[in-house]
């Protein structure tokens, strides 16, 4: 019965442990000693982002390529015009497909924006005609008005324009990035977060390659957006980091990859519901602002920062840290401790061999993920705790020194109070 009742517990204290390890963080996870594995499966992604972005190119919006934007009330004489009808309208009288027809806004006030390549004012003169005939959309007065559809011009300068200040704001980021990084950490950080950033942005524009959406501002405002995203992420762990492994040189117990394996680990949760509650408001953007409202500009901003804040939070868990790892293991320094911490643990090792033959018992001991100095720390904060709470209640009620030293005299004490029965034992 006893040996039953202490097996039965255990299968169930399993999944236990592990939860609490994932969100105490206590090395549950090894990504830094299986980065080999993630250097390959990163490289496959950007290779494929690479070439789709080479072969298959980008969808420009009509602000990159130029062309006509004709914009309509949604709401005609007949009732609400529909963008199938409008497609309709447009390849009969003119010959070709738009490039897109999108409601925009809702109820009422919702319009209906045509774009197409540029279009000469004969074709313009006859597009609206066609338009206002089909539909009669009504103006402002609820009246059936020509007037109501308008038309202008989009260069592609403009486009252009803005991908080169985009250019150029992002080159002033990484390199105020670098700094701030060398500065603050070290410089082997900086080229890992670099690198985070270099594939936070391949990623995110291989995907709207590869899927095709329709690059406009938007979509570059987002782009920019994601990258401070990222390197908050990677900053958090980097810092963590730092934290573990000040003073690690001199130090047996634990080598630079594993005090970063911890350090990711301990941070991991944090990663994780960071990213969620930063998706949440961004997938109502995608309900809202598309779904509901129809704003074709909320959903490139929505789309591109979806994909980029997913791609920067695995970035900064699975390949920041480990490119860390790797540059610093480059010094002579961190090999002589690596070794250093490897014969120590074969020491032991043959040391325990030895005490087994010797006693012939099986003695195992494990060893916990958390240095001694760790535990140390824990238990100087947990004697902090218990002294500033007794500290704070009510003092015990201890013997006086007098009543301590009659006792000590053999006498009883006494007084208005009383002495203690005799038959009682004092617990």
């Amino acid at each position: 019965m006893t040996v039953a009742s202490d097996e039965s517990p255990r299968p169930a204290a399993k999944p236990r442990k592990l939860r609490e390890r994932l969100y105490v963080g206590n090395g549950a996870f090894d990504v830094v000693g299986k980065r080999k594995r993630w250097y390959v499966f990163f490289a496959v992604l950007m290779l494929v982002c690479i070439a789709s972005i080479v072969f298959r190119g980008f969808n420009l919006g009509i602000d990159f390529e130029g062309g006509t934007r004709i914009s309509m009330p949604a709401q005609g004489a007949n009732g609400e015009i529909s963008t199938e009808q409008v497609t309709d309208v447009f390849s009969d009288t003119l010959g070709r497909e738009p490039a897109t027809v999108q409601v925009v806004g809702s109820g009422e006030s919702s319009t209906i924006q045509i774009r197409s390549e540029t279009l000469n004012s004969r074709e313009v003169a006859d597009l609206r005609e066609a338009l206002f005939s089909d539909f009669q959309p009504l103006n402002d007065s609820g009246q059936p008005s020509e007037q109501a559809i308008s038309d202008s011009a989009v260069s592609a300068s403009w486009g252009g324009e803005i991908s080169q200040q985009a250019l150029i704001a992002l080159a002033v980021f990484l390199v105020l990035v670098t700094i701030f990084l060398a500065v603050y950490f070290e410089k082997w950080m900086a080229v890992g977060a670099l690198a985070a950033l270099i594939h936070d942005v391949v990623v995110t524009a291989g995907v709207y390659s590869i899927v095709g959406f329709e690059v406009t501002p938007a979509t570059v405002i987002g782009l920019l957006t994601i990258l401070g995203f990222s390197l908050y992420d990677t900053v958090v762990v980097f810092d963590k980091v730092k934290e573990n492994t000040r003073g690690l040189l001199g130090l047996t117990r634990r080598t630079y990859a594993e005090a970063a394996n911890l350090a990711l680990n301990q941070t991991l949760m944090r990663s994780i519901n960071t990213s969620l509650i930063a998706v949440l408001p961004i997938i109502g953007l995608l309900v809202v602002g598309v779904g509901l409202l129809g704003v074709g500009t909320l959903q490139d901003l929505a789309l591109v920062q979806l994909t980029g804040i997913l791609a920067g939070a695995l970035s900064s868990i699975a390949l920041a840290t480990p490119i860390l790892v790797d540059l610093k293991m480059t010094d002579q320094k961190y090999k002589d401790q690596a070794r250093r911490v490897h014969a120590r643990r074969e020491n032991l090792a043959r040391k325990a061999a030895a005490e087994q033959d010797a006693t012939g018992q099986v003695e195992v001991e494990v060893e916990d993920e958390f240095d001694a100095s760790d535990d140390d720390a824990l238990a100087a904060e947990l004697r902090k705790e218990k002294a500033m709470a007794a500290a704070s209640s009510v003092p015990a009620r201890n013997p006086k020194p007098a009543e301590s030293g009659r006792r000590k005299q053999g006498g009883r004490p006494g007084g208005k109070h009383g002495g203690r029965p005799t038959g009682k034992k004092r617990h």
